[in-house]
């Protein structure tokens, strides 16, 4: 399988050609380096606004603003944004959405499940990126990776149109090499490994879960695939994680928007990129 361009080693030849949001030479799909600064670290850092928003619709008023929130955490060092537009729009709203495409700088990154409806929603949002995610409404957040094989038609169907958008898509995923080649045989570009099982363990089940990501990163790079990672990380367990090789990207919510209660956004995210080792 031919591998995709991989911005963080090389400049993509489709940049003197493509425009933003526009598809490049590498099988159909845009080429994430149109922003590519040589000097920019190894790991991006991507904040999750879901939890800005859990704490607004507490009250079901307008603040905490999400949007306002993002551009803080932009301004503190966030290569780009992740929010999650929920069939039960439990936290981030449709309008959340919208004007996060409008005003981020970065990027955003959509969190969709494969519900028709949210497929069309993604596909009509601008979000410069998409991750396709399992949803399960009695869930309290996301439990674990999408079944891809047990997904394989649908992905198949959205994979294309997502493409010819000129969104980047990542399949948030287990770590488990079926479950990857799988991903691999439906040419997704991006791959999100689940990190849940590993930031809850302890002690040596922690070390072997950390191994069984390892060789997942290795798996997927050698298939193919590019690789982001997250769910659970936080302060303590994210310096392992940011190490993995082939790791592009960490896309973290909930532990920095809960420190900035105490910190403060800036604080928050300048203290999560120096546990990934990437602060300037």
């Amino acid at each position: 399988m031919m591998r995709i361009g991989r911005p963080r080693y090389a400049k993509c030849a489709c940049r003197s050609t493509a425009s933003p949001g526009s598809e490049s030479s590498f099988g159909g799909w845009p080429c994430v380096a149109q922003s590519y600064n040589p000097a920019a670290p190894m790991v991006r850092l991507h904040v999750n606004v879901d939890h800005v928003a859990t704490v607004r619709q507490a009250r079901r008023g307008v603040n905490p603003d999400p949007v306002g929130w993002a551009l803080l955490a932009e301004q503190a060092g966030a290569q780009g944004i992740t929010c999650h537009l929920r069939k039960d729009r439990r936290h981030i709203q449709d309008d959340d959405l919208k004007r996060l495409v409008k005003k981020v700088r970065t990027l955003v990154n959509l969190e969709s499940s494969l519900d028709p409806e949210m497929v069309r929603i993604a596909l009509a949002s601008k979000a410069q990126c998409i991750c396709l995610v399992p949803e399960n409404r009695q869930e309290i957040t996301t439990e674990g990776g999408l079944d891809v094989a047990a997904e394989r038609r649908a992905l198949a169907k959205v994979l294309p149109l997502f493409a010819r958008k000129g969104q980047i898509v990542s399949i948030f995923i287990d770590p488990d090499p079926k479950q990857l080649a799988i991903a691999a045989e439906l040419s997704a570009p991006f791959v999100e490994l689940h990190t849940g099982s590993y930031a809850n363990a302890k002690g040596k089940a922690k070390e072997r879960e950390l191994e069984r990501l390892r060789k997942a990163c290795e798996f997927a790079y050698d298939n193919g695939l590019r690789v982001n990672a997250g769910h659970g990380l936080d302060y303590v367990n994210v310096a392992p994680v940011a190490r993995l090789p082939h790791v592009e990207e960490l896309n973290i919510g909930h532990a920095i928007v809960s420190h900035a209660l105490t910190v403060g956004v800036h604080l928050a995210v300048r203290q999560m990129l120096a546990q990934m080792g990437i602060a300037k």
